[in-house]
């Protein structure tokens, strides 16, 4: 019995020595540094990846949050409507930096454009209005080639004509399939389109970031 007891002491002992080891030492904190391969990433690069995936993130939220509201009259739509849009402001609103107050509005009213004809969308849907509909889809996809047009233009280098506009086109089908599964009421279907749009967006978000950081490395260094 004493053996066990001077065992479960020893281990005891081991056990509180370890716990007493500095947090602060360097391979703590290696633990919890951002890397990338074998070289840490710079703080400035990790900011704007954030903070466009946020940005990002909050377009499809907030375009979600609307479907659902246009769909069933909510009280909310009009709110709703107000923050999606003020996003779009936002996303032009980063770009300035890097690209200039002109070159941010421009994005802006490009997004708006993109908002307001998919809410055109959503409300002939809706309404089983199938001319009015194809007419604003047509719009829609016009905007969504102008959006990779402007951002391949900004950065031909990073952001290919083609790559931009394959990017865009997916995310138009994306919620295309996420309006229609809500608008049916196959709620199993609605739920993983949005879960296919979430996933696209960040993919097209880190592309942006990734295009940016490129063109202009030593902002980020």
């Amino acid at each position: 019995m004493k053996r066990r007891i001077r065992l479960f002491s020893v281990i005891l002992l081991v056990s509180l020595s370890l716990l007493a080891v500095p947090v602060g030492n360097s391979t703590a904190r290696a633990a919890t540094q951002p890397t990338m391969g074998d070289k840490d990433i710079p703080a400035k690069e990790i900011a704007l990846r954030n903070a466009m995936r946020k940005l990002w993130e909050d377009h499809i939220t907030w375009t979600r949050l609307f479907i659902v509201s246009a769909a069933a009259d909510l009280p909310d739509k009009a709110p709703t409507t107000n923050r999606l849009l003020q996003n779009q402001v936002d996303i032009g609103n980063a770009i300035k930096p890097y690209y200039g107050d002109a070159a941010g509005e421009k994005l802006t009213a490009l997004l708006k454009e993109h908002i307001t004809t998919a809410a055109e969308i959503v409300t002939a849907a809706k309404a089983g209005d199938t001319a009015k509909m194809q007419d604003a889809n047509r719009r829609w996809f016009a905007n969504a080639d102008a959006i990779a047009a402007f951002l391949s233009g900004a950065n031909p280098k990073n952001w290919s004509s083609a790559g931009m506009t394959a990017m865009m086109h997916e995310h138009l089908n994306l919620t295309t399939n996420e309006v229609q599964a809500h608008l049916k009421g196959d709620w199993a279907a609605d739920v993983a389109a949005y879960d296919k749009v979430h996933e696209q967006i960040l993919r097209m978000a880190d592309m942006l970031s990734d295009g940016i950081i490129n063109q202009f490395p030593k902002q980020f260094k």
